[in-house]
């Protein structure tokens, strides 16, 4: 028996479906909780579903590639959050970080979870919450992650907690002396000299 041809274009290597984001900015697909920008709340995506990935769409334009997640083995929904996502709400109720379910994927780097881990045994539930929160925030807003997390894992090494407003301090966009711009006004008479090789042209 001979192989069939080869097809000329390749075949589709996903699987193509339809979501819609909620209000918690985010969509469940084959068990699997994804968050995506707040942006999205309320509208319907066309996802496209790879192996190792998936591509967001909405009408013709990608918005946003997401990694692909797993159901756990126990049948439990798995989760990939990115922090930037959510914070927004996070902000409205920072004590909601104290039992979310996905809360260990949450934290960008390892940095993050122990100080939140050290600010809830140091300050209790409530403050804790609102500074992680805050530590949060400040690095998606002053895109300082992988700074802010070193800063963090420093306070900790030395036994101390992280604070939130020396750190917001230490992030804050550095000013910049504004240029001095002098302006010099010629002199009136100059308009009389042009006036009058205007006049001597005609």
């Amino acid at each position: 028996m001979a192989l069939k041809k080869l097809p000329v274009r390749k075949t589709a290597d996903y699987e193509e479906v339809n979501v819609d984001v909620t209000t918690s900015s985010a969509f469940t697909l084959r068990k699997v909780f994804y968050s995506v920008p707040s942006r999205l709340i309320g509208h319907r995506l066309r996802v496209r579903l790879y192996d190792d990935r998936l591509e967001c769409f909405q009408g013709a334009t990608q918005i946003v590639t997401l990694r692909r997640g797993r159901a756990l083995p126990n049948g439990k929904h798995g989760h990939v959050i990115d922090y930037r996502h959510v914070i927004h709400s996070l902000r409205r109720k920072p004590m909601a970080l104290l039992n979310l379910v996905y809360r260990a994927q949450l934290f960008p780097r390892r940095a993050y979870a122990l100080a939140f881990d050290a600010l809830l045994a140091g300050l209790g539930e409530r403050s804790a919450c609102r500074a992680m929160v805050g530590l949060l925030a400040l690095a998606h807003e002053r895109t300082c992650e992988a700074e802010l997390a070193v800063a963090l894992q420093a306070a900790l090494d030395d036994g101390i907690l992280p604070d939130l407003k020396a750190l917001i301090e230490r992030f804050r966009p550095k000013s910049m002396a504004l240029p001095i711009v002098v302006v010099t006004l010629p002199s009136l008479a100059i308009y009389d000299q042009i006036a009058a090789t205007v006049g001597e042209a005609a």
